[in-house]
């Protein structure tokens, strides 16, 4: 069954946060912390390792009791059971959305097309477990029989960004093998990784549904023509897998049938890289590992299936965003994780939300009369501190944002951890409580500044009331990264389903790609 149409709109909940909306809008939080000394604990979620602290939002309990009755009444308890148990969610194509069943730990059967996929899943989970233990223990050989000492991974979307977000996020975990990404069309980006490798021991792990998608074809034909200068043929069995279900091309590609690794049409691409679409990250990191990931994903999915919505990590974040976007007319948000290793983990949500949720039809194929997908941008602390945090800060947009950080480091370098950790939560805390005139007055005039004070006081005045989350993990490893990564997931599942339309189809790339190829025909 499809998910239920409701206008959000319509529902006597959204009457009522608008009438509320009015009534908060400008109450500070400065303010709210005053009148309510138990407000952060009052706001804060608990789950295994994750801490949740949305205290610094400009809601009240009130507002979280209204946005809680709007899940109710828009039935979103409904939507997340269909898509746990393989509903077609996504009617525009027809297809169940089953990315969750990818690491799901349950024994109980899951029926597609009156099948039960379980078996399916484990059959390619056992298989990426032997290639990557074959190719980690050097028992893979090349063609003129060495070891494998790198892998590429060849895909586009969700077939490059998520592998490659999780590989660059589990360094401290990699193994001996190292890890390369070719994406772009670009010639210059497939000149320069192979700039860095040798034919003789490098494995291509070519990622593509069809086996047609323009860049990723033709940049595994460019490696196959730099590959066949030094080896003949039948070496790119040795040498080049695929995830793929176009077992033709693939034959014709000169791939082994036993070293491709079927994708299903239940799992979008922006959602592959529980599937074998990570097998790059398998490699990278070994198996062990990639399951870790998995289970921490499943332990996110258990979280969000059955917890109470006021007490549900992804169902709060996703409110609090829908609060700031509809009602406060917040355009963008900005995710910034205090950990170097999570550099890539902003442009890889910036596809899963924006590709998701950037809709202006709602399931009944009208056009949407509110705001819908956030505009998600961000960089790692404290990088960003020294970029684009003046205009979080002392800027005319108001920007709610995530603040990702870790009670322990990878490296157990104290000091540097500390003095991170003391970043992230002097941020937060500037944005929300700001500094006064007469804060700023003070300062000058302790600081001998007397003169000064009449020219730089206005400018040395933070309005604070500026929202975020903190999200405080004890250690980043393969299991939590897979939670967190699931949390967003649900986050904007809860997004598409409040504003009443489809977050699993892509329709917005395909203009782009029908004009391309009437370009390429022009230029013969």
């Amino acid at each position: 069954m499809a998910l239920q149409n409701i206008n959000p709109t319509t529902t006597n909940s959204w009457k009522k946060l608008t009438a509320h909306f009015e009534k908060i809008k400008t109450e500070h939080l400065k303010e709210l912390f005053k009148n309510d000394r138990h407000r952060a604990s009052n706001f804060t979620i608990g789950f295994d390792d994750f801490t949740l602290d949305y205290s610094k939002n400009r809601i009240s309990q009130e507002t979280i009791d209204l946005l809680v009755e709007l899940a109710n009444e828009i039935n979103l308890q409904d939507a997340i059971q269909k898509s746990f148990s393989g509903d077609q969610i996504n009617k525009t194509e027809k297809r169940a959305v089953l990315h969750t069943a990818l690491r799901s730990t349950s024994s109980t059967p899951i029926i597609v097309n009156g099948i039960n996929i379980k078996p399916e899943i484990e059959n390619t989970l056992q298989q990426i477990e032997h290639i990557t233990d074959a190719v980690v223990s050097g028992k893979w050989k090349g063609y003129t029989g060495k070891e494998i000492t790198d892998v590429v991974n060849i895909g586009i979307g969700g077939s490059d960004l998520g592998p490659q977000m999780v590989v660059e996020a589990l360094q401290f975990y990699k193994n001996r093998l190292t890890t390369h990404f070719v994406s772009n069309i670009d010639g210059d980006h497939v000149s320069e990784v192979i700039k860095k490798i040798d034919p003789e021991t490098t494995l291509f792990v070519i990622v593509s549904k069809t086996f047609t998608t323009q860049e990723t074809l033709t940049n595994a034909n460019t490696i196959k023509e730099w590959f066949l200068k030094s080896a003949a043929e039948n070496d790119i069995s040795k040498h080049f897998v695929a995830v793929s279900t176009n077992l033709e091309a693939i034959t014709e590609f000169g791939i082994d049938k036993k070293n491709v690794f079927t994708m299903w049409n239940w799992v979008g691409g922006r959602f592959s890289l529980w599937s074998a679409v990570g097998l790059s990250i398998s490699l990278s990191v070994g198996f062990q590992n990639f399951k870790a990931l998995l289970e921490g994903a499943s332990e996110m999915d258990t979280h969000f299936k059955e917890t109470e919505f006021n007490q549900n990590i992804p169902v709060i974040l996703a409110l609090i965003s829908v609060w700031y976007n509809n009602f406060f007319g917040c355009e963008t948000e900005a995710i910034l994780p205090y950990s170097q290793y999570l550099h890539k983990l902003t442009p890889y949500l910036q596809q899963a939300i924006m590709e998701s949720n950037g809709k202006n039809v709602d399931r009944n194929g009208e056009e949407v009369t509110y705001q819908t997908g956030t505009i998600v941008w961000g960089s790692t602390g404290t990088n960003m501190q020294h970029a684009f945090m003046q205009l979080v800060h002392q800027g005319t947009k108001l920007i709610p944002s995530d603040f990702i950080g870790f009670k322990e480091s990878l490296y157990g370098l104290t000091e540097h951890h500390k003095k991170l950790m003391a970043n992230y939560y002097a941020q937060m805390e500037a944005l929300a409580f700001g500094k006064t005139k007469e804060e700023v007055h003070l300062d000058l005039k302790f600081n001998n500044k007397k003169e000064e004070i009449a020219t730089l006081l206005p400018f040395k005045v933070f309005q604070g009331n500026r929202p975020s989350n903190a999200i405080t993990i004890k250690k980043l490893n393969p299991n939590s990264l897979g939670k967190l990564i699931a949390m967003y997931e649900h986050k904007l599942f809860v997004q598409g389903v409040v504003w009443n339309i489809y977050s699993f189809d892509q329709f917005g790339v395909e203009l782009g790609k029908e004009l391309t190829n009437k370009h390429l025909k022009k230029q013969g």
